[in-house]
């Protein structure tokens, strides 16, 4: 079978298609250049802001997503993933408006929940407001039978900061600083008596740019990374 052509519909932030690329190249089995998949980015930062849109206090993106969506099919992209968790909320209209499939972000962190971690029925989700909002985690993983736990306003309000210190290149917040904030946020889904959580969903694709497993005593689930392997293993590669 030949490989498929991976299209990256990206700008959402730039660091986080950039994350995206990287994961899908650590995690392919090449021993050299050829072994590599070939890969279509479209990385637009012009793209709406996604959480404005859904909580109605923005332009929507779908149009812009949808030309991105285009460019990627006419380069030769055989499906597509978002490394934006947000700006799934808009994936059915978009998908209604191209040919290429999209991968949904949602499926690839609750398959591997089943898979990996069949036990695990309460977890946190770390995201943005908007991808909250819009529920589409939380449906999801109920589907799994998954309960999910969602930050009070206070933590949000810092996981909220936090994902645009990182998207800010000229912040002046360390990411040390950024990093410890995230991890007491998570550190509290997992202790609290009423949440202790058994699991965190990294369900922003800029939180695993300042967190990672080794901060957590709980199993961590970088949604970016679980989708760049859905797409390699889409392309026909079983990943490492």
């Amino acid at each position: 079978m030949s490989e498929k052509v991976i299209g990256i519909l990206g700008g959402m932030g730039p660091e986080a298609t950039l994350d995206c690329f990287g994961k899908i190249i650590k995690n392919t089995p090449a021993q050299n250049d050829q072994d590599h998949l070939r890969v279509v980015i479209d990385s637009n930062p012009k793209v709406p802001d996604r959480t404005a849109a859904i909580i109605g206090e923005g332009e929507l993106p779908t149009d812009i997503m949808v030309q991105g969506g285009r460019i990627l099919e006419q380069a030769g992209a055989d499906f597509i993933i978002i490394p934006c968790v947000s700006a799934h909320f808009f994936l059915k209209e978009v998908q209604s408006q191209i040919n290429l499939p999209i991968l949904s972000i949602f499926d690839a962190v609750a398959e591997t929940i089943e898979q990996d971690h069949p036990n695990l029925k309460k977890i946190g989700l770390m995201a943005t407001s908007g991808t909250i909002s819009g529920r589409l985690f939380q449906k999801r993983l109920a589907d799994s039978g998954i309960e999910t736990v969602v930050p009070d306003d206070e933590a949000q309000a810092r996981i909220m900061a936090a994902i645009y210190d990182i998207k800010n290149v000229q912040s002046t917040r360390s990411r040390a600083d950024i990093t410890a904030d995230l991890t007491s946020v998570a550190q509290n889904l997992i202790t609290h008596e009423t949440h202790k959580v058994q699991g965190i969903i990294a369900g922003c694709t800029e939180i695993p740019l300042a967190l990672s497993q080794e901060h957590l005593s709980v199993p961590y689930f970088d949604s970016l990374l679980l989708l760049a392997r859905a797409a390699i293993r889409r392309a026909g590669i079983e990943p490492i």
